[in-house]
């Protein structure tokens, strides 16, 4: 039985209330160690900028390596830099990374890309947590309601823009999120946390980690959210309220022998409201296993396996069947197996095999069914990368990943990178890359209405092919500047195109019939204005030409996939200011998003935005923060057509508390 939103704020409520009384306790202060001095864990402004520029990443070759080292257009946001943010989901922290395009369309769903091609049902980006792939083959896309972690607990967000196919698989079109939460042992102790605010909700977490033995140490964690619904562009309220409670454990230990194993779950229930006042729910829950081991020669093994089941029901309105709710239930079970090596000092060789089991069972709604209802599929993958050294300052990279789907055979991804340290502290990188979207179930299985008399996927569906050239260029100018640069050059076909039915014109139905290409530019920097004063700029250039093929057709004319602004600008700031507070910020800027590209005046107008955080340590236990979100506007949209019933956001602000032992 579901425990009611009462209930649960009263259990948090009531644990809250022991925290506060253990933090203002003198004596308790100065029993209770804290949580960062015993793990001797540095913070974010504990770290000069070199060792920031040295951390180290996982996503661009699978194996660890500098920041600096990196080959790839990375950005890496740390479990500081959240924490000093406005952010309290998933969605909101990834708007630290400037090389990202992320649009709110309402209380609970998002736009999240890289590089072009954003819109709500976003297919080519690849997202992990904690080494699991959140992916949904309704869509091959991510549900970022159903995302959500403790982000006190992340370690880093890793954000790759670019393909990286070669290395995680299909998907990872334009870009890979690798998010990461910290060990059980980095998480010791008790943490509690509370917010409420204006225009925003409430919410309430609570974290205790401990040891079963030496080499043992686990957490679990409890997470509560309530957000309010958004407002229309006419002024009225819009009952798109958001509820997520999520629940989890980690466990992690060192049997010996140089091993490592990590156990690890997540429960999750919630509901969602709509523009018309219906709710959806969605719930599930996921388990991880991890074991991993150094040899005596330095190389790795990792294996790993993860179970994911995924449950929604939402409603579903359509102008061609009555309103109805459709649901869908999705099992994965996925096996993935990795080695790295070195050889004759010159070769950094990394290879693996994995396998995914897919089973999805669908109940149609009247305006939106699946044909089949219910689908099992497999994928089959192989992998092989191999650094090559041939100076100690020129490597050059190749490698590439088998995969075969039901849907689309056995698809062929390369990459061939090249690196150059021209001096100690600079990098410069070039590569090219081709990367495949394999078919959804909705380019292959839809029916809309459930007839399929307006809209339907295809069997003859395929992959969208993208080949992509890349450079870059990293610097690190002195021991107050860091700078990176990355241009791209994207040359997609066969991308997803609306056909219509010979003579009788309905049902429209996908085919592969649009082609082009992309480019722009990414640069970002980061500086020490002083020793208590961090600043980081972002900005990006985009430039989409899509087109419909030659003998191809397209009901859309090539303006359905594009929906991206062409210039996104950002700055960061972050300050230790004295008596114990501490002031960040982040001021952006986006550029005019017309509605699909097309020649209608459906924009979303360009707008500049800014959230402030003010922050008070005023025991060492124990934080108290205000947040202010959107504060230059009181409302403003990031999505969809020009309509008064357009869902816009507010200017939004909170308190929270956060407790440490």
């Amino acid at each position: 039985m579901r425990a009611s939103p009462s209930a649960l704020r009263q259990c948090f409520l009531a644990l809250l209330a022991g925290g506060v009384w253990l933090g203002l306790s003198p004596h308790a202060s100065a029993e209770v160690p804290q949580l960062i001095a015993n793990l001797n864990v540095r913070t974010l402004k504990s770290l000069t900028l070199e060792q920031l520029m040295d951390v180290e990443v996982t996503s661009v070759s699978r194996y660890p390596e500098k920041l600096t080292e990196a080959s790839s257009a990375v950005q890496v946001l740390t479990g500081d830099e959240i924490r000093h943010s406005a952010a309290t989901t998933i969605p909101e922290a990834l708007r630290l990374a400037s090389n990202l395009n992320v649009a709110q369309k309402n209380a609970h769903d998002w736009g999240i890309s890289a590089r072009g091609f954003n819109t709500d049902l976003s297919n080519k980006l690849l997202v992990l947590i904690d080494g699991r792939a959140v992916y949904t083959p309704l869509f091959a896309g991510v549900r970022w309601d159903a995302q959500d972690t403790l982000l006190e607990d992340v370690d880093r967000i890793e954000v790759v823009s670019g393909p990286g196919g070669t290395l995680w698989g299909s998907n990872a079109v334009n870009g890979v999120i690798n998010i990461t939460t910290k060990s059980a042992a980095e998480t010791q102790g008790l943490y509690l946390e509370a917010l409420t605010g204006w225009r925003f909700g409430q919410g309430a977490a609570v974290r205790y980690g401990g040891t079963w033995s030496p080499t043992t140490s686990y957490r679990v964690y409890a997470k509560y959210t309530d957000r309010e619904g958004d407002i229309f562009a006419n002024g009225t309220t819009v009952p798109d309220g958001w509820e997520h409670t999520q629940a989890g454990f980690r466990i992690d230990a060192d049997p010996g022998n140089d091993a490592h194993v990590t156990f690890q779950g997540d429960l999750y229930t919630g509901t969602e409201g709509f523009v018309t006042g219906r709710a959806s729910e969605i719930n599930g829950g996921n388990v991880l296993g991890r074991w991993s081991r150094t040899l005596s020669n330095g190389s790795t093994m990792q294996l790993q396996a993860y179970f994911d089941h995924t449950h929604f029901r939402q409603p579903v309105f359509s102008p061609f069947a009555p309103t109805g709710f459709f649901s869908d239930d999705l099992d994965t079970s996925d096996l993935d197996f990795q080695h790295d090596f070195k050889l004759a000092e010159t070769h950094h060789i990394v290879w693996g095999l994995g396998y995914r089991h897919m089973q999805d069972a669908s109940i149609a709604a009247p305006g939106l069914a699946f044909a089949p209802a219910n689908l099992i599929q497999d994928l089959f993958s192989a992998f092989a990368q191999d650094e090559i050294a041939l100076s100690p300052r020129v490597s050059v990279t190749v490698g590439t990943k088998v995969e075969h789907t039901d849907y689309s055979g056995f698809e062929l991804e390369p990459t061939l990178r090249f690196q150059w340290k021209p001096a100690p502290d600079n990098l410069l990188w070039a590569a090219v890359s081709r990367s495949v979207r394999t078919p959804s179930r909705i380019d292959r299985d839809l029916r809309q209405p459930a007839s399929g008399s307006v809209l339907r996927g295809s069997d003859n569906f395929q992959s969208e092919n993208l080949v992509a050239y890349e450079a870059g260029y990293r610097t690190q100018f002195n021991e107050r500047i860091f700078a990176s640069l990355a241009l791209f050059y994207n040359r997609y076909d066969d991308i997803r195109s609306a056909n219509v039915t010979a003579s009788t014109f309905l049902p429209l139905y996908f085919a592969n019939d649009l082609e082009g290409h992309t480019y722009g530019l990414e640069l970002t920097a980061t500086g020490q204005a002083a020793s208590w004063w961090r600043l980081t700029a972002g900005y990006n250039l985009l430039r989409e030409h899509l087109r419909v093929s030659d003998g191809g057709f397209d009901f859309n004319v090539a303006r359905n996939e594009t929906s991206d602004p062409a210039h996104q600008a950002s700055l960061r700031s972050s300050m230790d200011l004295p008596h114990a507070l501490t002031l960040d910020g982040q001021l952006r800027w986006v550029d005019t998003l017309q509605s699909h590209n097309g020649p209608r005046p459906d924009t979303v107008p360009a707008y500049t935005e800014l959230d402030l955080r003010l922050a008070w340590a005023f025991t060492p236990s124990c934080e108290l923060s205000l947040v202010g979100r959107n504060l230059l506007h009181d409302q403003h949209p990031e999505f969809g057509i020009t309509d008064p019933m357009r869902v816009e956001l507010q200017r939004t602000v909170y308190a929270k508390i956060a407790l440490r032992y």
